[in-house]
């Protein structure tokens, strides 16, 4: 029988699927405007229609966010101008593109200036002209989608970072830390248990080893069973072997009445990481973090999971 579970490998932690096509919606009270836009967009986009402006919210309420809006200005229920000002607080990156065949300059005018409208085009549209303007609102979308997600990045790292070292700086001993840094952690790499946990050192003839578990701190509930001690876990041991990161994942399409256990004893986990924290070339802890569901982590993740490794050790070897 194939096992339910991977091989360790930190790259299957990784969710690399995206969508092979961006969202588009369009919104026009005339059918036949629908259609044609529809028949234009549907090659490179995944195209939503929608034939009013409250229409649209609904579907935008099911769908989440799109990347281009195109939308008729003179609509019967809702102006579009009126209906793309709904949209921006929830979708602020999506770009709007309005459709509009008489001078309505007042309108327009403002809602350009607000930021409200990417591009205006005038009926009856050239379709090529259409075109270009929804590929460059396209890229420029993917340009600040990438950019919220470099400073959503950098404002994760920082937090936990800061978090890591407030807890060091409150601890009396280095053992205190140890409880703080696993929820800062928990939190932010969003598990439903973390484990921090020292590896003590021993000596053999002479030299220092990665030696037996020691002090550890948790996060999440323990009441409720999830997870089994790090001492019997294999994954643990092969970071302490190896100094590279482990992870076990519940592959997402064993059905739920069907789903194995990660370890015969365990009845919630489903994804587990561990991230070896060296110091010096030394393992002075683990990094456990477990899943109760089939769980991938983003490419992003990865990184503060290294980042946040990095911290703990000099947090643990200069408390």
């Amino acid at each position: 029988m194939s096992s339910a579970f991977s091989e360790p490998t930190p790259s299957q932690f990784m969710n690399s699927e995206r969508p092979q096509k961006p969202k588009m919606l369009v919104v026009d009270d005339e059918p036949d405007n629908l259609d044609l836009l529809y028949r234009t967009f549907r090659r490179d986009f995944n195209v939503l229609r929608a034939e009013s402006g409250i229409t649209a919210l609904e579907i935008l309420s099911t769908e989440g966010e799109v990347a281009v809006i195109i939308s008729d200005q003179r609509m019967p229920e809702m102006k579009g101008t009126e209906f793309l000002s709904k949209t921006v607080p929830q979708f602020p990156d999506t770009m709007r593109i309005i459709l509009t065949g008489f001078t309505d300059v007042e309108d327009l005018v403002e809602a350009i200036n607000s930021g409200q409208v990417y591009k205006y085009i005038t009926k009856p549209w050239d379709p090529h002209e259409l075109k270009g303007v929804v590929q460059r609102a396209a890229e420029t979308y993917d340009l600040l989608k990438q950019r919220t997600e470099e400073l959503h990045q950098a404002q994760a790292q920082t937090t936990l970072l800061s978090l890591i070292i407030a807890a060091v700086a409150q601890a009396a001993h280095k053992d205190d830390c140890l409880k703080p840094i696993a929820d800062a952690c928990g939190k932010a790499l969003g598990a439903d248990r973390c484990v921090v946990q020292r590896v003590e050192g021993k000596s053999v003839e002479g030299e220092s080893v990665e030696g037996s578990l020691g002090v550890q701190g948790v996060y999440g509930s323990e009441s409720e069973g999830l997870g089994q001690p790090l001492d019997q876990d294999p994954l643990v041991e092969a970071a302490i072997a190896t100094h590279q990161l482990q992870s076990s994942v519940q592959k997402l399409s064993v059905p739920n009445d069907l789903e194995p256990r990660l370890h015969p004893g365990d009845s919630d986990i489903r994804a587990h990481i561990v991230a070896p924290v060296v110091f010096k070339h030394q393992v002075v802890a683990v990094l456990s973090l477990q899943w109760s569901k089939p769980h991938l982590v983003q490419a992003d993740k990865l990184m503060l999971i290294n980042l946040a490794t990095q911290q703990i050790g000099m947090a643990i070897a200069c408390a």
